[in-house]
């Protein structure tokens, strides 16, 4: 029997998104891959639920309607993106769509071996950040003419970093007991001194570790383009201080050629993500705000920055 419709003007639950889902979604809609098994990979994410299908491909259903337009998105244009990057993206083989009371349209992508980027995995910070600098330049300067608005797809990154203006006062001023308040709000008026003044070039709106993959100790493929998006490249600049030590942040910013607005931007919006997380539930998304914090503290202490 079809559930009960949800009453009027509130939406309905979510089935829980799990092995039995993904095989009755696989089996009803690809029926050529029903008999490949299903497993959860080990980290899945948080804006969508990740599993394994088969060894060679993943399925991924976004987990809220909030991201639930970043399907088609990367559908249409990562087979685009994949054809002018120097490193391995995901690869669409199959879009889903809504049924088992799932809402939403998911999809299937080619499995990418790799571990996440975490700096113990890695050989060498410097030669990972030169190497993530010249992706990011390669992903800047592909063709944005017909690309994807910043907007609510990509939570507004590569859009005015002004958006998030109440937000991050709001943060400081509740922290105030346990942060620099008054240093931050300058950090972060900083930030909103410039804005993106060239055409919009593309951007992957989450150069998060868990976003970048390694094999043998070096930066392997970059993956999770829901975020991605036409317009100010600031946004890719977090993981300068989520990831980067005070010397692969500088061979970074170098190997990138970033201008000192575009880089106070990029730090704006690493403190905006830090000061809304530093009390997050999930102690491991805690700590790293407050490692992410550190390091724009001590970049902006840092004689001749």
């Amino acid at each position: 029997m079809d559930p009960l419709p949800a009453p009027a003007g509130r939406p309905a639950p979510l089935p829980r998104i799990d092995v039995a889902l993904v095989r009755r979604l696989v089996a009803g809609q690809f029926p050529h891959w029903a008999d490949l098994p299903v497993r959860p990979v080990a980290a899945g994410g948080w804006d969508n639920r990740t599993f394994h299908l088969g060894d060679e491909m993943t399925v991924r259903l976004p987990s809220a309607p909030g991201y639930a337009a970043q399907v088609a998105k990367e559908q249409r244009w990562l087979p685009v993106l994949a054809t002018q990057l120097p490193l391995p993206v995901p690869i669409p083989l199959g879009q889903g769509e809504p049924a088992e009371g799932y809402p939403f349209a998911w999809s299937v992508y080619g499995w990418i071996e790799g571990r996440q980027a975490r700096v113990e995995q890695i050989a060498d910070l410097t030669a990972f950040a030169i190497a993530l600098a010249g992706f990011l330049a390669a992903l800047h300067r592909i063709d944005a003419t017909s690309g994807p608005a910043a907007g609510e797809h990509s939570a507004w990154r590569g859009g005015p970093l002004r958006t998030y203006d109440a937000q991050t006062r709001a943060a400081i001023a509740a922290l105030s007991d346990r942060v620099p308040g008054e240093l931050l709000t300058g950090i972060w008026e900083l930030a909103l001194r410039s804005t993106w003044s060239d055409p919009p070039v593309w951007f992957h709106g989450d150069v998060a570790f868990g976003n970048l993959l390694v094999r043998d100790g070096r930066l392997a493929a970059v993956i999770d383009f829901g975020c991605c998006g036409v317009g100010d490249p600031a946004c890719d600049l977090t993981v300068a201080w989520t990831l980067l030590t005070a010397g692969s942040r500088a061979a970074f910013r170098d190997a990138l050629a970033v201008d000192e607005a575009t880089w106070n931007r990029g730090r704006g919006w690493a403190l905006w993500k830090a000061l809304i997380t530093l009390d997050d539930t999930d102690p491991a998304r805690a700590a790293e705000a407050r490692h992410t914090l550190t390091a724009i503290l001590e970049e902006y202490a840092a004689p001749g920055r």
